[in-house]
């Protein structure tokens, strides 16, 4: 169903430990699910506007944006990121996206609300940093599995439907009121 709904670009058909490079953090296929991988763009927050989280009227300078390899999340704090997989999720498919435990025992939390029936981008990750020391994570590795739930039947009115206001999200994708 992945390959021939092109559900999800790039798609690996296994679970990949290992690279040119060496060990990294597992992503592609498991047992029940997808390990998705952060792509090298990343948003870290900042405080320097003080400035307050508004969801309705979200303020762009919050952030310092940021290409590379690795992030480092600064104590107490989080960084925006995105997934390299693009998906494209069936009308009859729920999806829930949860961290991996590698990083969950290192105290940081990924969070990603739920990928509803028809929704299709690359998924906004939020990785919070709840520890008092900075944070690595690393880009083009494993940072959260997306679970599959398949419904007995299509739901009345999808995301599509809807016209969801993140749907096709490209990039990082910031709060939209």
């Amino acid at each position: 169903m992945a390959e021939t709904q092109r559900l999800i670009e790039p798609f690996a058909f296994q679970q990949v430990r290992h690279n040119e490079a060496g060990s990294v953090i597992s992503f592609g296929t498991s047992s029940y699910g997808y390990d998705i991988r952060c792509a090298d763009e990343f948003k870290i927050f900042t405080n320097i506007n003080s400035a307050i989280v508004d969801p309705k009227q979200f303020d762009a300078s919050s952030f310092v944006d940021v290409t590379s390899k690795v992030c480092i999340v600064p104590p107490n704090s989080f960084a925006l990121a995105r997934t390299v997989e693009y998906f494209r999720i069936p009308r009859d498919v729920l999806t829930i996206c949860l961290g991996k435990s590698t990083y969950a025992r290192c105290g940081i939390i990924v969070n990603v609300t739920p990928l509803e029936p028809e929704w299709e981008g690359h998924i906004t990750l939020e990785i919070s940093n709840t520890t008092t020391l900075p944070a690595k994570i690393y880009a083009f590795e494993g940072i959260a599995q997306v679970v599959f739930f398949g419904a007995d039947g299509t739901c009345e009115v999808s995301y599509k439907d809807r016209a969801g206001k993140y749907q096709g999200q490209t990039g990082v994708t910031l709060p939209k009121a």
